[in-house]
């Protein structure tokens, strides 16, 4: 009944067309013309048509200021035309100090310091969904498509853009074809629009649309775009075929690996595309910072695939969508060496699933309706076993055909609001398990922005061989959102069978948490802060089944930023014990941590000088206990030119006598008192020929040492207490390790067209892990490069195909 009243309600508002109306005279217009000959876009703004074009002027200041004009020796001037093919914009930004402009090389969407000029339209004008396109003054291109005030640099269109310099200033002309637009199929387009400067030198942004940064969100303050008559939205289809080639070498034996393939994005209609990709490659990812993991919870790593990050909000709604679940390890590659049997030994167990095929429906109609569709397949994954005798092989499914699904519905209203209903699935054809999640969601304002209505309410089941299990979670926060002060509540639950763990990431479930917050912050400069920012707030957390109190706590942060752009701040917290019924790996059961308090501290100088330095410290102090852990986060960065810059970091982490997990002995759960530390040391480079060529270097050494006090071992008991026991090392395994990893990537990268690339990588890792924690950092150094490294070579290109060029070129 309660999920058919919640349907009732989608239906209703999705129902709704009740769109609030924007007082016009708050809204800049600007006017586009539309021309037949389209401008070279080379920089120079000599053609005739820019000349008869409106001009779009009176910049204003967001940051760090609250709407200053800006100042005329910097005064800026944008220009739009139009023709059947593409938007071109043109923009001259004088400046008094030419000399100081900084002018950084960098590859696609990497900003740096450099300072830039920026166009975003919102061709649906509803108040959140932006494409963003930004030039820097070194010519480098960068694009994203915001939500709200998220910004997501990993979608990339295809555009054209050009730069020149003066002793006035620099000017910028830009090409934005339809074909990377999304926008109704009307005679006469209105979209939001806004232009912004970043004059880095000065620290100051401009934009031509006042922003209020009191109160709602970027999206909001966009001026209209008028004049745009009369163009049909192209066929949106473009192709980026690919052939790659790869030579690994690892323990003596080399081979050479070949694969070709194929992604396609194709515009459905006006307003949704579809993106597919064909025989995927995922060779020249970035490796994943694996460290020693001796925790409950499974380590999480970012998502370094191009396919899963861009374009993919819609899917990302609920947090419902952990991409890297896709080809991830298959179930049963651990029990496939318990089910080896004695005569027998593994000759394959593969760690990942391969991907067969994946594609992506996404969009937004004219009322607001965003609609996205999910699909991948996964290849099965077999163990191969060989017996020892007489040789037979034997397989073992470890990971069956898997189909991963996502459907998604998002209602924008007002402008600032919406509600969603989001499913995801996995079948695995009735093999290990399957996974079903539904999630209802709403964002809501009220017509003012001053207050901000957040909940979600979520129902997962997951089939088992002979079992079904049905959980739900839900989720409700109510917040003040404008003005200085700012103050909100909220409340976390999930029951005892709550998993999401197919297609999604939840660590833990049977909660019952509620938690409140109250700050002040600033948005114009106050003496020689450019803004700050001190916060209050605690957590009363709840274990659902059975209702005790798990943990309450207290704490303050702050922030703050100078008008040098020297930021610093940090934060103190104050807790009381804590139930931990997951170290414990067993059900219902926890073990007690003495109530602590933790502080952490951070600094960080402005990046626009030549030597920049980020310094983090943290701390944790157990009362009544020996129990503390310590952390130093050290990064300098140097930029030795505009085309050369370094960044090293230094982290280093330390724990002693933490109380953890080390064994289950028949029906005793053992615990030791442990001691570890690590230290990462780390390494980017990257040199930069020109915007469309450069070498980047990543390095990264990871140490991990932890050691047990063999001398005071405890099994845990009644109430989260914990007793001397004796553990027998002889009989049981060493819960001692040292763990080492090192990574290096090398690459070239060459944009020699338009939406194409050639990248030249090469590779290597080294991985040793065993019991010898007593070793010192050289010593285990020493001891990783004994093993053997592996060595990659890999050739990737990719070349982009855009159907509307090919018609023209066979038409002509």
């Amino acid at each position: 009944m309660r999920l058919k009243n919640i349907l009732k309600c989608i239906l209703c508002i999705f129902c709704l067309q009740s769109f609030a109306q924007e007082n016009p005279n708050s809204r800049k217009e600007y006017t586009a013309i539309r021309i037949e000959n389209p401008p070279k876009i080379d920089g120079i703004l000599d053609e005739d048509i820019w000349d008869k074009a409106n001009v779009a002027n009176n910049f204003v200041m967001v940051e760090p200021g609250d709407g200053d004009p800006i100042p005329a020796e910097r005064a800026t001037q944008v220009k739009v035309v139009y023709d059947n093919e593409a938007i071109y914009i043109a923009a001259v930004m004088l400046e008094s100090e030419p000399e100081k402009t900084i002018r950084q090389f960098t590859q696609r969407d990497n900003l740096q310091q450099s300072e830039f000029f920026g166009v975003d339209f919102n061709t649906y004008d509803d108040g959140e969904n932006q494409t963003r396109f930004i030039v820097t003054t070194a010519g480098t291109q960068a694009d994203a498509r915001m939500t709200g005030d998220n910004e997501d640099y990993d979608y990339n269109l295809v555009w054209e853009s050009s730069t020149m310099h003066d002793e006035k200033g620099w000017y910028v002309e830009m090409k934005i074809p339809y074909s990377a637009l999304r926008f109704p199929e009307k005679k006469a387009q209105i979209w939001g629009l806004q232009f912004f400067r970043a004059i880095t030198h000065k620290n100051q942004t401009f934009v031509w649309n006042y922003i209020d940064k009191s109160i709602g969100q970027v999206t909001q303050y966009t001026g209209l775009l008028k004049g745009i008559e009369n163009i049909d939205p192209p066929v949106r289809l473009s192709l980026y075929p690919y052939t790659s080639v790869a030579v690994n070498r690892f323990d003596g034996e080399t081979d050479l690996n070949f694969n070709a393939g194929m992604d396609l994005k194709y515009g459905i209609n006006d307003s949704f595309t579809l993106d597919l990709t064909l025989v995927p490659d995922f060779g020249q990812t970035a490796y994943d910072e694996v460290e020693l993991n001796l925790g409950p919870f499974e380590q999480v790593f970012g998502e370094n695939r191009a396919f899963f990050t861009e374009g993919t909000e819609l899917f990302n709604k609920g947090n419902l969508f952990y991409s890297r679940r896709v080809g991830s390890t298959p179930l049963g590659f651990s029990s496939a060496q318990a089910d080896k049997l004695e005569d027998e030994e593994i000759i394959d167990n593969p760690e990942k699933t391969d991907l067969l095929n994946a594609l992506k429906i996404s969009g937004r109609t004219d009322r607001g309706l965003g609609i996205g569709l999910f699909n991948a397949v996964t290849n099965q994954t077999e163990a191969v076993y060989r017996n020892l005798n007489t040789g037979e092989i034997r397989k073992k499914v470890t990971e069956p055909y898997a189909n991963y699904n996502i459907i998604v519905l998002d209602q924008r209203f007002n402008k600032n609001s919406s509600i969603s209903l989001i499913n995801t699935n996995v079948t695995r054809n009735g093999h290990f398990r399957d996974g079903n999640v539904t999630g209802f969601l709403f964002d809501v304002y009220n017509k003012e922005n001053s207050f901000n209505f957040e909940g979600q309410a979520k129902m997962s089941n997951v089939n088992l061989p002979g079992q079904n299990l049905t959980g739900f979670a839900s989720y409700f926060s109510a917040n003040r959102t404008k003005g200085n002060i700012r103050y909100g509540v909220s409340h976390r639950f999930a029951n005892k069978t709550y998993d999401i763990n197919d297609l999604g990431i939840s660590f833990i479930n049977n909660y019952n948490n509620f938690s409140g917050n109250v700050s002040y912050q600033i948005f114009e400069p106050k003496g020689n802060l450019n803004n700050y920012r001190v916060g209050l707030y605690g957590q009363h957390l709840r274990r659902y089944q059975p209702d005790i109190t798990v943990n309450s706590g207290i704490g303050g942060d702050f922030f703050a930023m100078t008008k040098e752009r020297f930021a610093f701040g940090g934060g103190i917290n104050i807790n009381s014990e804590f139930k931990d019924f997951f170290e414990t790996r067993a059900a219902d059961t926890y073990v007690i941590y003495e109530p602590y308090t933790s502080g952490r501290f951070f600094i960080s100088s402005d990046y626009r000088k030549k030597l920049a330095l980020d310094v983090r410290v943290r701390t944790e102090q157990y009362f009544d206990s020996d129990f503390a852990s310590y952390s130093l986060n050290f990064s300098p960065r140097v930029r030795i030119n505009n085309k050369f810059n370094i960044i090293y970091e230094l982290d280093y982490r330390l724990q002693n006598d933490r109380p953890s997990y080390v064994n289950k002995v028949n029906e005793d759960i053992i615990f030791g008192q442990r001691d570890q530390k690590s230290l990462e040391n780390s390494i980017q480079g990257n040199y930069s020929f020109t915007t469309k060529q450069g070498l980047n270097l990543s390095l990264r050494h990871f140490w991990s040492t932890a050691t047990f006090n063999h001398e005071n071992y405890t099994r845990l008991v009644e109430d989260g207490e914990r007793e001397a026991v004796a553990y027998d090392l002889d009989k049981n395994s060493d819960p001692d390790r040292n763990f080492n990893i090192w990574n290096l990537d090398l690459s070239y990268r060459w944009q020699f067209a338009p939406g194409s690339e050639a990248v030249l990588l090469y590779r290597n890792s080294l991985f040793n892990q065993d019991n010898l924690s007593e070793l010192g950092f050289y010593e285990s150094f020493d001891k990783l490069f004994e093993q053997n490294a592996r060595h990659n070579l890999s050739l990737r290109i990719v070349y982009f195909l855009d159907y509307n060029r090919i018609k023209n070129l066979f038409q002509s």
